[in-house]
Order: structure tokens, then C-alpha cells, then sequence
């Protein structure tokens, strides 16, 4: 058995897999330090199965701490940015596109350096170690201790990045060096980008992962717990301390991957509903379709894999005004204060929960607390929830063809309508904790994305390259190798570089080998 926990904005919810059954599931209100709601989810959770800690083999924990501390440059560490390819890409240094309240609370020091390579893996120039071990020690003197580390086209030949982080090692003892070619996709700024934000929170996610390890440790548990990332797969505790930038987005991830496992549905829209938004996501394959674009996070352009995610400010905890001839909903709420606020649970303020119970959608709370309120009001407010989610529905579709939609979340309940383009709405059984669910049944995954100068008759040499790293990529994270396949492989020529260049993404997934897997 294993337990998956969700932790969101307002609710930490969890779950216990038996096999492919959800044996026990719990909401508990979000604690200020994210542990202690997942310890209290956890305890209820043991309680309601009657189960010792001692059945549990495995937690799987989904956290939205690091995006969270990144938005708000909350509890990060100064970071020494070294660039390699000088003088090619001295027009915008590191930190150039950042906005001054994080560059502010990140930079420490930035450097470009000699070195680096082209497309099809010829030398730039020559490594200037010399001048990096020169920076080096400027850096340890001013006792900085995360290090970014970025190349030009290192996802083609990483080599000058590897031997730098071994000189910053040598110079710098204890240092932790992350390399953007562990990180990050094709787009050196970008990818330079989330090697920056991903030694900003390494300290933080040391914290985290130790917090993680008490809470179940209190509570008796002493299987191995992991953390969702934002693929839809597991990583472990040691390499989320390691790349804590690939927890971004694992929220509306586990939503997907847990609608997906609760309806078998591979392909159909997903409309996570919480308390203070409402993520829409597709399922393609029965995984999340991922974003090409370049994803804002915080104002910084990143390039590091993201599920495609529509957020709306909808949610249960959403404010709700009335206006002249209308009425607003949100994108302001509670929040985690819905049962101390909303008007169902004893409060003062009017929320769409509370439009849901009054027009009938619901039975939440106390239902007369919302009797005396204007039903033709309520109907209005109610219509205006259900066209702002058709709205950012239809925003997601690639076709006008209908398509099926999943409901999930706590939220879910404020829809009853039918809407357009959606050929049938389902709600299945455990929809509140589709979250938990996604996290419970993750997998190992493996990735690599590389660009290859194919030439003639190349190119299914590449892809057989690709395949064949992507697949130990997923052993290495700790996938069974007998239960790992390809489930993307995108395959994109670019005309704008010579010699048959080729950009090849290929993800593999497989099971837990530690664990053994669910239907997933």
C-alpha cells in the first residue's frame, strides 16, 4: 500500500492505494509549514483505514513549498551564475531579464567565460579554466555556496559544464553546482534560467526533504518517500534536494494523472476545481500534454519541462460581489479559510461555494445560512462560474470537436450545467482527491532532449540514441527496466542550422522498482 498526499493553497489532501482501490481518502486544511498538514492528513488518514505505519510502503508527496518561495523570493539562496561561450553571448549576461525584486534577492555573482560549443558539437573555444578557477575563489570569499553553471548548446555536448563544476568543487568545497544541462531544454537564457532558480532553492529544498522525513518519522513511518514532479513522475527525496525547480506545477500534474487513473479517460480535458483556482489541463496518452512554450514563472522565462496548464482565479473560496446589472467572481478567495469565512460555514463572506449550495448544486455546510440570500442573484452568480470555465475550456481545445471533460477537485461541485464543446462531464467516484491520487500512482520517469546533426540517413540513428538514453535516464532515476516504455518522442528537423539538425525529445516511464507499480 502507499499514500499519496497533495498538498495545495488551501487543503493538504491525501490518500491510501491499495493495489488499484483508494482505500481511505482525507482533506486536512494547509498548515503555515506544509508539514504539519501533511502529518495531520497522514495520522487521519491511518486512523480512518485502521492501518499501522507499518503497511505502508511508500509516500508519495506533491508540494507546491518551491514554487511558492520562488514567486515570493521567500527563503532563497544567493547564487553565483557562470556562463560559458564568451565573447558569442556577452550581449545579454546572466540575470539581464530578471525582475530587480528576485535578481535582488538571488544574485550573488555573474560571470561570462571562454568556452562552449556549436550545434554539432565542435568547440566554441577552449575552456578557460584558468579564469573560472580565478572566479572561484572570489566566490568561496564571499562565502557563497550555490553555483549555476551554463553552456553554450550543452544539451548537444555537456562537457565544458561537467569540468567546470569539477574545478568549482576542487576550489570550493562543499559547493553545490548545478549544471543547466540537468535542467533545462534547448534556449540558452532560459535554460540558464532554471539552473539560477534551481540553486536558488537548493537550501530550501535541504529543509524541506528533512521536515518531509520528521513528520513521517513521528508518525511511525519508515518507508521511503517521494516527490512528484511536474511530468507526472517520481523523484526521491535525494534528488529532489538536487533539482527542486522539477517540482513546479506537480499540483495540476497529480490532478491529470490522478482523473486519468479514476476514469481510464487517456485523452479528454481535465478541470481541477480547488479552493482558489481551477486548473485546466488535456490528457494525451494518459499523461499531461506538455507546454513548447516557454513557461513564465515569476516573470523569468524557463524552459524546464511543464505540463500545459490553464489557471483561472475560480475557485470554491472565490469571492463573489454583486454588481450593477451582474456580479464578479473572484479571482480573489479565502482561500484555506473557506470553513472559517464562507457563509455555509458560520462567516460573513459570500463565496462560489455559497452560491453552490444556495442554487442547489451542493449540500455543504449549513444550507440555511444561504436560504434568506436573492435566488435570482445566485443564478446569475452561478451562470457567470460556468462561463468562465467554458471560457478557459475552449481556450485549451485544439479542435471544436466535443470533447470529455473531468471534473476534480473540491470544487467541483460548483458545476451542474452542461457546457459547450463538451461532449459528456464526469465526476468520479474520489474527484476530490484526484490530486492525492495522481501523486499516489506516480512513476519513475526519463528524459532527454538533444539536439542531433543527423546528416544523410542519421536520423533513425538518432531517434534510436534518444530511445535508448531516455529509457536508462528512467532506470537510473529507479525505474523497473522491464516495465519501462517510450511515451513521447518528438521528433522536429530545424531549418535554421545545417547539416540535417535535429531536436529529439523522448520521455520514457516505467514502475517503481522499489515498489512495484498500479495501473498508471
Amino acid at each position: 500500500m502507499r499514500i499519496g498526499v497533495d498538498v495545495g493553497g488551501t487543503n493538504t489532501d491525501a490518500v491510501i492505494l491499495d493495489g488499484d482501490r483508494v482505500r481511505a481518502s482525507i482533506k486536512r486544511p494547509t498548515s503555515s509549514d506544509v508539514s504539519g498538514g501533511i502529518q495531520a492528513a497522514i495520522a487521519g488518514l491511518l486512523l480512518q483505514a485502521d492501518l499501522k505505519p507499518n503497511a505502508i510502503e511508500a509516500v508519495m508527496i506533491g508540494t507546491t513549498h518551491f514554487t511558492n518561495a520562488f514567486v515570493q523570493a521567500s527563503g532563497l539562496a544567493r547564487v553565483a551564475a557562470i556562463r560559458i561561450g564568451f565573447p558569442a553571448s556577452r550581449s545579454i549576461p546572466p540575470f539581464a531579464s530578471w525582475p530587480a525584486r528576485l535578481r535582488d534577492a538571488v544574485r550573488g555573482h555573474s560571470a561570462m567565460i571562454g568556452g562552449g560549443f556549436q550545434f554539432d558539437g565542435r568547440r566554441l573555444g577552449a575552456l578557460d579554466e584558468a579564469q573560472l578557477r580565478d572566479l572561484a575563489r572570489r566566490i568561496a570569499e564571499d562565502g557563497i555556496g550555490e553555483v549555476a553553471v551554463s553552456s553554450i548548446f550543452a544539451q548537444v555536448n555537456a562537457e565544458h559544464e561537467q569540468r567546470a563544476a569539477a574545478i568549482l568543487r576542487e576550489e570550493i568545497p562543499g559547493a553545490s553546482v548545478t549544471l543547466s544541462s540537468e535542467v533545462g531544454r534547448t534556449g540558452l537564457i532560459e535554460r540558464e534560467n532554471a539552473a539560477i532558480m534551481n540553486a536558488s532553492l537548493r537550501p530550501l529544498a535541504a529543509k524541506v526533504a528533512g521536515a518531509f522525513s520528521v513528520a513521517l518519522a513521528d508518525l511511525g513511518i519508515t518507508a521511503p518517500f517521494f516527490v512528484s514532479q511536474n511530468d507526472g513522475t517520481l523523484m526521491s527525496a535525494s534528488l529532489m534536494q538536487r533539482f527542486p525547480v522539477l517540482t513546479f506545477a506537480a499540483g495540476p500534474t497529480n490532478s491529470l494523472r490522478g482523473a486519468y487513473f479514476l476514469t481510464g479517460l487517456g485523452d479528454a480535458l481535465v478541470a481541477d476545481i480547488g479552493g482558489t483556482t481551477s486548473d485546466i489541463g488535456v490528457l494525451a496518452g494518459g499523461f499531461p500534454r506538455q507546454s513548447s512554450m516557454s513557461v513564465d514563472i515569476g516573470g523569468i522565462r524557463t524552459n524546464f519541462r511543464t505540463p500545459d496548464i490553464l489557471s483561472l482565479g475560480l475557485g470554491g473560496g472565490s469571492h463573489v460581489r454583486a454588481l450593477d446589472g451582474g456580479v464578479s467572481i473572484g479571482p480573489d478567495s479565502v482561500g484555506f479559510r473557506l470553513t472559517e469565512e464562507a457563509l455555509v460555514f458560520g462567516g460573513d463572506t459570500l463565496t462560489a461555494t455559497d452560491v453552490a449550495v444556495a442554487v442547489s448544486h451542493a449540500v455543504i455546510g449549513d444550507t440555511r445560512a444561504v436560504a434568506g440570500l436573492d435566488h435570482s442573484l445566485m443564478r446569475l452568480a452561478s451562470a457567470e462560474i460556468h462561463r468562465l470555465l467554458a471560457d478557459g475550456l475552449d481556450r485549451m481545445k485544439t479542435s471544436l470537436a466535443p470533447v470529455p471533460l473531468i471534473l476534480v477537485g473540491g470544487g467541483a461541485a460548483l458545476i451542474d450545467q452542461p457546457l459547450p464543446g463538451i461532449s459528456e462531464t464526469i465526476r468520479p467516484p474520489e474527484a476530490g482527491v484526484a490530486n492525492a491520487v495522481g501523486a499516489a500512482i506516480g512513476q519513475v520517469g526519463g528524459e532527454i532532449d538533444r539536439i542531433y546533426n543527423c546528416g544523410d540517413g542519421g536520423r533513425e540513428q538518432a531517434l534510436d540514441d534518444a530511445r535508448a538514453q531516455a529509457v536508462a535516464a528512467a532506470v537510473a532515476a529507479g525505474a523497473a527496466p522491464a516495465s519501462v516504455g517510450i511515451v513521447t518522442l518528438d521528433d522536429l528537423p530545424l531549418q535554421y542550422l545545417p547539416g540535417g539538425a535535429r531536436r529529439i525529445v523522448c520521455r520514457a516511464v516505467g514502475d517503481l522498482a522499489a515498489i512495484g507499480g498500479v495501473r498508471g
